[in-house]
C-alpha cells in the first residue's frame, strides 16, 4: 500500500469519528470555546470508542494510541494528543498497516453555550451537539470511557502487522 493510500485509509477512519453524533445544528449565537482544562478533563485518561476502533488519551506524556479495523483492515496509531487554541483538541499519530505507515493529524474544536457542548472536526466539519445539558446515550460524549480500552487490541494488531 502506498503512503498516499495509507493516508487516505487513515483519513477515512479518523473521518468516521463523530459520524454517529447528534445532527443538531450549530449554535446561532456565539459559543464560548472550552478551556484547556475542560478539554483535558473530557479526554484525559479516557478511551474514545469509535465504530471501527478506539483511541486512548493517556495523560502520561500526552500519549495517544489507537487501533482500527476500518474496511476490515487492521491498523494502529501511536503518537501524542495536544490542546491548541481555545477549545481545540488534536492528535497526531503514525498510523501503521500491513502495507506501510504514514503520519496523520486530526483536530476537533469544542465550544459551549450554557451547559451544552458542541464539537466539529477541523478544518471544515460542521458543528454538532457533543454533549447535551444532561448527557444522552447517543451523545458522542457517551462514547468516552474512563480507562484504556485500546492497549490489548493495539498489541494484537501490532503483532499481526509486524511493524
Amino acid at each position: 500500500m502506498s503512503k498516499f493510500r495509507l493516508l487516505l485509509v487513515a483519513a477515512a477512519f479518523v473521518g468516521s469519528i463523530g459520524a454517529a453524533a447528534s445532527t443538531a445544528a450549530a449554535p446561532t449565537a456565539p459559543a464560548t470555546p472550552l478551556t484547556a482544562g475542560e478539554i483535558h478533563a473530557i479526554y484525559g485518561q479516557k478511551s474514545w470508542i469509535w465504530k471501527e476502533g478506539a483511541g486512548y488519551f493517556s495523560v502520561r506524556e500526552r500519549r495517544f494510541t489507537a487501533w482500527s479495523k476500518e474496511n476490515g483492515k487492521p491498523s494502529y496509531g501511536v503518537g501524542r494528543w495536544f490542546i491548541t487554541e481555545p477549545g481545540k483538541l488534536c492528535f497526531k499519530a503514525d498510523w501503521h498497516a500491513k502495507d506501510g505507515s504514514a503520519a496523520a493529524t486530526t483536530c476537533f474544536s469544542h465550544a459551549k453555550r450554557g451547559n451544552v457542548i458542541y464539537q466539529k472536526r477541523e478544518p471544515d466539519g460542521e458543528w454538532y451537539v457533543f454533549k447535551h445539558r444532561r448527557a444522552r446515550a447517543d451523545d458522542e460524549f457517551a462514547r468516552l470511557r474512563r480507562g484504556n480500552y485500546v492497549s490489548d487490541r493495539l498489541g494484537a494488531i501490532q503483532t499481526r502487522i509486524g511493524d
